[in-house]
């Protein structure tokens, strides 16, 4: 298998190689794809007023990704952290962490343990009935509220077919670093996709996808060791996940309906690495057992979304929707020998549910110069327990909690010149827990001369207080930690600035595009978890931090006959500052990125080469230690540097009827790396280490499509 990574790797630089001697034609790439994330009218990727990264269909095609977290791996300005404990993917964009953006689906954002569309875990969302992911950079808080401080991801589900039937039939085996077998070890994804269009107005579909990790050894020796020496369990923990998604949809030419339900379960294993050998003192033998746990999460996703005109020219879009979810845990005693449980209780610890509603009603006023839109955005969001205090037991009185929030908008679309643009927009929100907020943001498009144009878009958000920050308490003999339902919201500000072009020779073959951005982050009031009491030692969130973050990126696309290149750099800087520290630094910390996206397509042999890169530099973050003389102080820690480079083969035969594709992920075999530049918990150790991935792996996907 190593072999044939490498063998990959040559074969994609031959192939690159080659481009200026190959005459072989391609269908155009899709520069212009429709927008509609922010936009008061869909519209084309060239006139959108904001900066919007469009990943298609065909790219999540040809990386072979799963996860919305195996897709944005690679791609510049965000950072995904896997956890090697929870299961969890961590993900940071612009060096802000998931609680300063939202991820969406179909514009709707999902619920998670911390609330509503932040810290969303994106190795729970699968890809297989994506038409395209819009990624916009910068605040986002009128269009969608508190926690759009530095962003959106938004989800955009395919709601339609061409064809009368569609059948969808894939599995994928991937080796988990150098371990895989069919039984217990490897990757193993499986997924059926039925659609039929009814009439010429209505569709339906139906996915079940079941996504089996089983787990990394690396050195542990599994579920049923029973030598008590610490090797007992995994690596990376097992997990498995299955997916159901079904839509129905309704569309003629003056309304468009559809209803989407996705249903997630996912089940985690932790095998407990001590273990308790029981011995027989008068038979001399031993009956080892160990203390295990098994984690069900349960999610439930209802969407039901409307569009259309009133009055001839007011265009409406309405969504409602319901979502739960629920974490379940299940405590054992595992007889390792007679491979059987004792002593099982199981029970509920935590519990989200959110009724929404948005809606937008564009074109009020309409006319050449002038477009405006009204929306609104209703949240009411309940919640019991914590993902921080895992507590079950029969009989345990739940405290419900509600946060509540009540949202109207209001943008517009002015043309002050012939190639002048502006967008102002302002929100109000109204919240149960917190006083009236006051949102607004400004964008603004000129064309220049020769092509080019620049883009600004600056507005404010605030972060609200998630439920763990509000509510958390979780008080034993061994914890103190503590919500704060006093906290206040963050105050953000964003700037993005934008300066690009599209250029094309020889009569379109070769086509070039690119942009230089900066950006400016701003944060007041940022919640930590900080020590309020040293003896005994008690934590508690609280108001105490400002965050700043300046930056200049680059991304740059070259087209030329049936190569694609997507090449980026980006070097940003981080100033935190504890406002309750008088020897807290101001310094900005920088960190260099690069990215590249290579592809080149064989029309004659329907194959498609792609090879996908990404380093990331030095990290450095200032962090509170403890010197020799017992006092706080703050120290630059640092994250080494490391490269990450994933590659594919992608085949089609009988006019895409079958599709293989076949790639290397983590070709430099990266594992982790070294740190200094984390604090340690409320009752652990800084860690050393992060982890990043489990080695190189090889996967082979085969698609059949009816």
């Amino acid at each position: 298998m190593r072999n044939l990574c490498f063998l990959l790797i040559l074969t994609s630089l031959q192939v690159f190689a080659q481009i200026a001697q190959r005459k072989d034609s391609i269908n155009p790439q899709k520069l212009d794809e429709i927008v509609i994330t922010g936009q008061i009218n869909p519209q084309s990727v060239s006139k959108s007023i904001l900066e919007v990264k469009v990943i298609s269909k065909d790219d999540i095609q040809r990386q072979g990704a799963n996860t919305l977290a195996d897709l944005l791996n690679t791609t510049l300005n965000i950072n995904i952290s896997p956890n090697t404990s929870t299961g969890k993917s961590g993900v940071s964009l612009f060096g802000l962490d998931s609680q300063y953006f939202k991820v969406l689906i179909d514009n709707i954002p999902i619920i998670n343990e911390e609330g509503v569309g932040n810290n969303t875990d994106l190795s729970l969302i699968n890809l297989n009935d994506i038409e395209r992911i819009e990624i916009v950079e910068g605040s986002m808080g009128v269009q969608y509220g508190s926690n759009a401080v530095s962003g959106i991801i938004n989800i955009i589900t395919e709601k339609s077919s061409i064809n009368d039937w569609n059948l969808s039939i894939y599995v994928q085996e991937e080796t988990v670093g150098n371990e895989y077998n069919w039984k217990n070890k490897g990757r193993h994804i499986e997924s059926i996709k039925i659609g039929h269009n009814f009439t010429e107005h209505i569709y339906a579909n139906a996915i079940y996808t079941r996504n089996d990790f089983k787990g990394f050894f690396k050195e542990k020796k599994g579920k049923n060791y029973d030598i008590n020496d610490s090797m007992r369990g995994h690596e990376w923990l097992p997990k498995l996940q299955q997916n159901i998604n079904t839509l129905f949809s309704y569309k003629t030419d003056k309304l468009n309906v559809f209803y989407r339900f996705d249903y997630l379960n996912e089940n985690i294993e932790k095998f407990n690495e001590n273990i308790d050998i029981n011995e027989n003192q008068s038979t001399g033998t031993t009956n080892p057992s160990a203390l295990d746990e098994i984690y069900t999460n349960n999610r439930f996703y209802h969407h039901l979304n409307g569009t259309g005109t009133i009055f001839k020219n007011i265009a409406y879009n309405i969504s409602l929707s319901y979502q739960k979810q629920t974490k379940n845990l299940e405590q054992y005693t595992y007889r390792i020998r007679n491979q059987e449980k004792e002593n099982i209780e199981e029970g509920e610890y935590q519990s989200r549910s959110a009724f929404l509603s948005r809606g937008t009603f564009s074109n009020i006023i309409s006319t050449k110069t002038t477009n405006l839109q009204l929306g609104y955005e209703l949240t009411n969001e309940q919640g019991t327990g914590s993902s921080l205090a895992i507590v079950i037991g029969p009989g345990r009185e739940e405290i419900k909690q509600e946060l509540n929030s009540y949202d109207f908008f209001m943008t517009s679309e002015l043309k002050l010149k012939e190639r002048f643009f502006i967008q102002p927009g302002v929100r109000i929100s109204f919240n149960n827990l917190f006083d009236t907020q006051f949102i607004g943001s400004l964008s603004m498009r000129q064309l220049l001369p020769n092509g080019w144009e620049l883009l600004a878009i600056m507005g404010t958000s605030n972060r609200t207080p998630n439920y763990n920050e509000l509510y958390t308490f979780f008080v034993d003999v061994n914890h103190d930690v503590q919500g704060n339902p006093n906290l206040e919201p963050e105050k953000g500000l964003s700037t993005f600035i934008h300066i690009k072009k599209k250029s094309s020779f020889y009569n379109d073959q070769f086509r070039l595009k690119y942009k230089l951005s900066f950006n400016y982050l701003d944060l007041k009031n940022r919640i930590e978890l900080i020590v309020v009491n040293q003896s005994p030692l008690a934590y508690q969130y609280n108001n105490i931090d400002s965050f700043k973050s300046i930056g200049v990126f680059s991304e740059n696309e070259i087209y030329y006959l049936n190569f694609k290149s997507q090449i980026g750099a980006s070097f940003q800087g981080i100033s935190k500052i504890l406002n309750s520290r008088t020897q807290s630094n101001n310094n900005f910390l920088f960190n260099l990125q690069l990215n590249t996206n290579l592809a080149y397509t064989l029309p004659k042999w329907n194959t498609t080469f792609s090879l996908f890169f990404k380093y990331i530099g030095r990290q450095q973050q200032f962090v509170e230690k403890t010197n020799e003389f017992g006092e706080q102080e703050f120290r630059a820690g640092t994250t080494d540097p490391f490269s990450w480079m994933d590659t594919t083969v992608n085949r089609t035969f009988f006019n895409n009827v079958f599709i293989i594709t076949a790639g290397c992920r983590n070709i430099f075999d990266v594992t982790q790396v070294n740190t200094t530049a984390f604090e340690g918990g409320t009752h652990n150790a800084a860690p050393s280490q992060i982890p990043l991935g489990y080695g190189r792996s090889y996967f082979l996907k085969l698609t059949y499509n009816l």
